[in-house]
């Protein structure tokens, strides 16, 4: 697995592999067996190679499945590329923007003919006329619409609360953040620390809860990819793991991500991530949030389902009165979690549905052989696209990361043979083992270093960090400290003061407080002489 992750794929290479994987999914999606020639010329020609071309990239997408497996690999602008220099660019957006995206609504054709008359202008090549509709196609369909007053196609593309529907299960999966209207407590002290986010992940046609994922961190590109890769993959591990015997049939990668315009799923690496595994994003329009209005609805469920342990907050303060929440709170992080998991299985997809007049994982149960499960291909290289990760230098003893220490013999071929910085992946649910890519490119899983420690979460891990520094800190003894570095002041001070005088030919007596009475004096003792010691005399 040395080919590079999704995000570290320079921009231009990675639009033009994203064009070649829609062209050649849509192409075999109607086509099985061998191909024919004619077919291949059509597909050759939509993707602007040779024929012997296209060829090689249908087996490599075969092989791969992803949008990596079609990264043109050889150095410099790949043959074919949609690349374009800066000024070529910056006519191309200028004229969109300036006369494409008005009321007057002017066609394509006039605005080739005004990007292409930009370009001769200042005597630059113009640009074919595909690039510039590529470009158009770049823009959210209804803001081009809103922008040119397209009143159809703008009703067209906005969704009504309750109307956005799917045919099938993974078709569309929705996922939001929520902060939880509970408090929770330290594992060791019980103490209340806060109140944590949930991340929930739905399928629109079964409304099955595909995954979720519970943090004390506020929302983040990392919350986000973590929910996704608990709703890809398998969960029967998973329940074990929380002694639950309920099933929890869905996995699978989903068609279409449904989510808001946070900033964390609109980040290079989650969208590269869902690119290359060929999971469409769609974004709800700013400023429109009953555009969710599946997914809030669970979330409103799941919370009221809160609003019954100790240390709620409930939702509204009304409601909360006199009841102090922190002083209630009783539920760890992994406590929630497990409780949140129960009944999300045991009694949500077990209930009927207000919409679909039955439960959830019944209709699951009968759409779910109508399509093939859909999996990635690489299943850790997936894994490792969404976690998050950090730069470590490999030492003798292993890798350093969050105050834990981590090794596999793998590595010791490394030791020593590079001083640069390893990347290092880390999945925050289990700090029991990490993955670190080797100077060679592939990746290697490191376990503790310590194998009798149990797997923790990482804010586990940074919280008894911080309790044991917190204790060592009151450990200190501050007098001794200032007291012993002021003795070591003037021990300095007086050893400046004695060589200076020393050197200007001035005797000074800075002879050690010592009490050698006993010994003697030792004035006179020639050293050059044996002096015999008492157990030497008879």
């Amino acid at each position: 697995m040395n080919d590079p992750l999704p995000n570290e794929i320079d921009e231009a290479l990675w639009d033009e592999a994203c064009r070649r994987a829609e062209a050649i999914r849509g192409f075999l999606m109607h086509r099985s067996g061998k191909l024919a020639v004619g077919d291949m010329t059509l597909l050759a020609a939509e993707l602007e190679v040779s024929r012997a071309t296209a060829f090689r990239l249908i087996k490599l997408f075969r092989n791969g499945g992803t949008v990596v497996s079609l990264v043109e690999r050889k150095p410099g602008r790949p043959d074919g590329s949609r690349v374009l220099d800066e000024k070529r660019e910056e006519i191309i957006r200028t004229t969109i923007n300036r006369y494409y995206l008005n009321k007057n609504r002017p066609s394509i054709s006039q605005l080739v003919r005004d990007v292409q008359t930009g370009c001769i202008s200042v005597g630059l090549k113009p640009p074919h006329r595909r690039t510039i509709e590529t470009r158009l196609e770049d823009i959210d369909l209804q803001k081009r619409a809103k922008r040119r007053g397209e009143t159809e196609v703008v009703m067209r593309t906005t969704a009504v609360p309750g109307m956005l529907t799917a045919s099938r299960p993974l078709q569309i999966v929705q996922v939001d953040h929520t902060k939880a209207d509970i408090f929770v407590v330290d594992e060791e002290t019980r103490l209340p620390i806060g109140r944590p986010w949930l991340t929930l992940a739905m399928d629109v046609c079964s409304r099955m809860v595909t995954g979720f994922y519970l943090t004390m961190e506020a929302p983040s590109r990392l919350s986000t990819s973590l929910c996704l890769l608990h709703s890809v993959f398998d969960k029967s591990s998973w329940l074990r793991e929380r002694e639950i015997t309920e099933p929890w049939p869905v996995a699978g990668l989903p068609e279409t991500l449904h989510v808001d315009n946070g900033s964390d799923f609109r980040s290079r690496a989650f969208k590269r991530g869902c690119e290359d595994a060929g999971i469409a994003i769609d974004w709800r329009p700013p400023g429109e949030p009953r555009f969710g209005g599946h997914i809030e609805r669970l979330i409103g469920t799941q919370l009221g389902k809160l609003h019954l342990l100790p240390g709620t907050t409930f939702s509204n303060p009304q409601e909360l009165g006199e009841y102090d929440s922190k002083r209630h709170s009783a539920l760890t992080l992994r406590e929630l979690e497990r409780y949140i998991a129960l009944d999300i299985v045991g009694t949500y997809h077990q209930s009927i549905h207000s919409s679909l007049g039955r439960p959830p994982i019944a209709v699951w149960r009968e759409h779910e052989g109508e399509i093939p499960l859909r999996l990635p291909r690489d299943r850790m290289r997936f894994w490792l696209t969404f976690l998050p990760e950090q730069e470590r230098t490999l030492q003798p003893a292993g890798i350093h990361l969050f105050g834990l220490r981590y090794w596999s013999a793998a590595l010791s071929a490394d030791v020593g043979s590079t001083d640069r910085r390893l990347l290092v992946k880390y999945d925050p649910r289990d700090m029991s083992r990490i993955f670190v890519r080797r100077p060679s490119g592939s990746f290697v899983e490191a376990r503790y270093a310590d194998l009798t420690l149990a797997a923790v979460t990482l804010h586990e891990a940074l919280a008894a960090r911080r309790t044991l520094l917190a204790k060592g800190r009151r450990e200190v003894n501050t007098r001794t400290i200032v007291s012993t570095a002021i003795e070591r002041r003037k021990l300095v001070d007086a050893a400046v003061k004695a060589t200076a005088f020393a050197r200007r030919g001035r005797p000074v007596s800075t002879k050690t407080k010592v009490d050698d009475s006993r010994w003697g004096s030792l004035r006179g003792v020639d050293s050059s002489k044996p002096v015999a010691f008492d157990e030497d005399t008879e």
